[in-house]
């Protein structure tokens, strides 16, 4: 099987390029992505906070609150932002007290046509048997200047 971008199973995930403009510095086009994704996730959506994290190798968690974790993980100029269900142990324990996943799963249904539009900038169409992904510009990166 092909070889993909990772995120969280489940997540609601949008995708965009990395792009590093023409100084090929990768290092500084992701970091800056990545300064992108939580000032706009926070501004957004007010009840984040800034979390150094992982989930796996490959998913990096920059924000959390009391129901998710928003991330990004990259491969090959491809860049997933994706938002997901806590997967913690703080999070389960908390969630045998007082059931948290009904209203997490409520919130995410109700945030991720916006974090699409405020991130997607390429639509995931489909995959070739081999998992190679086929994209295209999303409408809302096309009504800004595709």
């Amino acid at each position: 099987m092909g070889r993909s971008v990772s995120y969280p199973t489940g997540s609601v995930v949008a995708f965009r390029l990395l792009d590093d403009g023409e100084d090929d510095d990768v290092d500084w086009a992701y970091e800056c992505l990545v300064e992108e994704v939580i000032d706009a996730a926070k501004a957004a959506f007010p009840s984040f906070e800034r979390f150094e994290g992982w989930r796996g190798r490959e998913d990096r968690i920059l924000l959390r609150n009391a129901f998710a974790d928003c991330g990004i993980s990259t491969y090959c100029g491809l860049a997933a932002i994706w938002l997901a269900e806590r997967d913690d142990a703080r999070y389960w324990e908390a969630d045998f007290d007082n059931p948290r996943t009904a209203r997490a799963r409520h919130w995410l249904g109700q945030v991720s046509g916006r974090f699409i539009d405020l991130f997607g900038e390429l639509r995931l169409v489909g995959r070739f048997s081999n998992g190679e992904a086929i994209f295209e510009r999303s409408r809302s990166a096309c009504d800004t200047g595709c």
